[in-house]
């Protein structure tokens, strides 16, 4: 049933191993003899951020942060909300924040800016998917894939709540999201 919600595949399984391995070769390269602090942006970076962390061969910790801008929607509210009281203590560390898409850039700015405030030494950014769109001044540092100005599901990114275990990432038909806004 969720392969006839999407009107192509943009990236499939094998497509997504073989960038995840690149990704990785280069923040292993980048962060050689540092100690980082590997904060993923839940929930749509749940996926991602397990194939980044299996694949990294530094010493590291992990952390998470719960953060929401989408509210339900197909688009960006413009509001970032920190869902937790207890930020990740990153003080004199260096982070590197993974989310699922840079798409307006405020989810990955205000994260950004609050890593920093907690003292952050440096904050890097991994991102799977860069939607090629005017945004903020924001970019990262490490991106999986860069797509067009659709609305993608699979590999973690969500409708709704529904999607985020397809195993590949597909362009959402208007008919799935009809269906289910009716929910």
């Amino acid at each position: 049933m969720l392969r006839e919600d999407l009107t192509k595949i943009l990236f499939d399984e094998t497509a997504i191993a073989a960038r995840m391995d690149a990704l990785v070769e280069c923040i292993d390269r980048d962060h050689a003899d540092k100690d980082i602090v590997v904060i993923g942006i839940l929930t749509g970076s749940c996926i991602f951020l397990g194939d980044i962390l299996r694949r990294l061969t530094l010493p590291l910790t992990v952390e998470c942060l719960s953060v929401a801008s989408y509210h339900g929607e197909m688009q960006s509210s413009g509001v970032v909300t920190f869902r937790q009281s207890v930020m990740p203590d990153v003080a004199g560390r260096h982070v590197l924040l993974v989310d699922d898409i840079l798409d307006t850039g405020r989810t990955l700015k205000a994260v950004g800016a609050k890593i920093r405030e907690l003292g952050a030494m440096d904050v890097k950014s991994c991102v799977f998917l860069r939607k090629q769109i005017k945004r903020e001044d924001v970019d990262a540092d490490y991106v999986g894939f860069d797509i067009g100005d659709e609305f993608v599901v699979g590999y973690g990114l969500d409708y709704m709540g529904y999607y985020r275990n397809l195993p590949y990432v597909g362009v959402l038909s208007p008919e799935a999201v009809t269906r289910h806004a009716k929910k």
